[in-house]
């Protein structure tokens, strides 16, 4: 079962985060995992990887595997990424993949994927499209969060606003190395969930939890109003298993997009990863 959750302190001076109710679908999504006792599972791909035509198809197998989906947008320049989403990123941007695309595919989706969505993106490609724009068309694609890795905590307002107005939360990230005033405001700020980044470095698979990852983890949930969802290295039931009881979610990504690289269906992954948490019920 999962540890109890605790609310965090209220934080005065935060960044704007717009109203608390934004990014409310998610933060739904993740109590109800963690209510059926165990913690929600967030899965990430690509868009437009392996190839545009299947995006909606892999979006919707995800989907009924996850508890989240998080849709990167590809971009040149994904200094966060690590070497398997940096291929991806590549490949979908050669075939034309775009965030007006995304949303374009989004948009025409019929039926809707059930799970909550979260749209990833560096900054760059959101001002090309204009803050205005995304927001209003997050609305019509059924965004309900947004993170963006680049963006400073303390520049977030000029998005998260307008984003909010519309019920779409932005994530804030927060890592390893975050002092601990700038935690409190992170944590205020963000809305849907806090993004807690495992490792200093690039996202990727790990053997292992490294050491001081759980006390760390336990800190961004003790400031955290939303709940906490654990992201970087993550791809085996061992290491979800591992989190468990400190965190409310767990990201899995470059596991899922090596398995699309494959040509393998990634919801057997997905359900492996969901039945080791289980089984600690």
């Amino acid at each position: 079962m999962l540890g109890a959750r605790r609310q965090g302190p209220a934080v005065a001076g935060g960044a704007p985060g717009g109203s608390v109710s934004a990014g409310a679908r998610v933060e739904d999504a993740i109590r109800a995992a963690n209510a059926s006792g165990r913690p929600a599972l967030v899965a990430y791909l690509t868009a437009g990887f392996p190839a545009p035509a299947r995006f909606a198809d892999d979006l919707r197998t995800l989907a009924r595997a996850a508890d989240v989906v998080e849709i990167g947008v590809p971009f040149s320049d994904p200094m966060a990424d690590g070497v398997t989403i940096q291929r991806a990123s590549r490949a979908a941007l050669e075939q034309g993949t775009t965030p007006t695309s995304i949303l374009d595919a989004l948009e025409a989706m019929d039926p809707r994927p059930a799970a909550p969505l979260v749209l990833m993106s560096y900054l760059n490609p959101l001002l090309a499209l204009g803050v205005g724009t995304l927001a209003q068309r997050a609305v019509r694609a059924g965004i309900d969060a947004v993170i963006v890795p680049d963006l400073p905590l303390d520049e977030a307002a000029p998005l998260a606003e307008p984003l909010a107005r519309r019920g779409v939360g932005l994530v804030q990230l927060a890592t390893p190395v975050t002092p601990p005033e700038r935690l409190a405001r992170l944590c205020a700020a963000s809305r849907g969930f806090v993004y807690a980044v495992t490792v200093t470095g690039t996202t990727g698979g790990r053997a292992a939890i490294a050491p001081g990852t759980l006390a760390y983890l336990e800190r961004v949930r003790a400031a955290a109003r939303v709940p906490v969802c654990a992201g970087f290295g993550i791809r085996s039931a061992q290491q979800m298993q591992a989190l468990a009881g400190h965190v409310d979610g767990v990201i899995v990504g470059s596991a899922i997009v090596e398995c699309l690289e494959r040509g393998e269906d990634p919801a057997a992954l997905l359900e492996e990863l969901r039945a080791g948490t289980e089984d600690r019920r």
